[in-house]
């Protein structure tokens, strides 16, 4: 790795997460393996669905990618980010997610969303606009879950359509109430997790 790789790698870890070493070594493949665990187990389980008065269901499956991604950083959302999709393709009970870039590619991308966005809210707040610290992540937190909320809601409805498997007067209504729903969820229970996590010294 360049000079300038490693500063960068070595800033960004002071941000979060874990450098590219930890995330490739035994402490990121355990964190990943743990979500992406997780992430199968909501899919599997009503835990993984919040019904909603229209009488759809939201989706929480794609929270422990982001949570993944604040704790371990992007390589280690990417990781879990790649087993949310896989098991998506795996277990597809419609032919949307037996597609494999639907699938799969939206849920690569989460991670790095979601970290990228902590890192650059956090840094924003904090240093920019000199906001309180503790304040200043809980926002960073909740800010990184709502877009990479929104990663996987229009990166998936986005290919639906491509793919014409749906109108876009569907896509959109879809967008506007699981989307909706989704976001405010993720904020709500990630930011839960993570100060829970921080209590406990084991999320700094």
């Amino acid at each position: 790795m360049s000079e300038k790789a490693m500063s960068t790698d070595s800033r960004l870890h002071s941000m979060g997460g874990f450098t590219r070493k930890q995330a490739l070594g035994t402490k990121g493949l355990t964190l990943a393996g743990m979500l992406g665990a997780l992430s199968i187990v909501l899919s599997m389980t009503p835990i993984g669905f919040i019904p909603l008065p229209t009488g759809i269901n939201a989706t929480t499956m794609h929270i422990p990618t982001i949570m993944a991604a604040i704790l371990g950083g992007p390589i280690t959302g990417t990781l879990v980010g790649l087993i949310f999709g896989v098991s998506s393709f795996l277990r597809a009970n419609n032919p949307f997610f037996a597609n494999p870039i639907i699938a799969i590619l939206p849920r690569l991308l989460i991670g790095v969303v979601s970290y990228y966005s902590y890192v650059g809210i956090k840094v924003t707040l904090i240093e920019k606009f000199k906001m309180n610290s503790a304040k200043g992540k809980s926002a960073a937190i909740v800010g990184a879950s709502v877009l990479g909320t929104a990663t996987n809601t229009v990166g998936v409805l986005s290919l639906v359509y491509a793919f014409g498997y749906l109108p876009l007067s569907v896509v959109l209504t879809v967008a506007a109430t699981n989307g909706i729903a989704e976001m405010i969820a993720s904020g709500v229970i990630v930011l839960a997790v993570l100060k829970s996590l921080e209590k406990s010294r084991l999320f700094k």
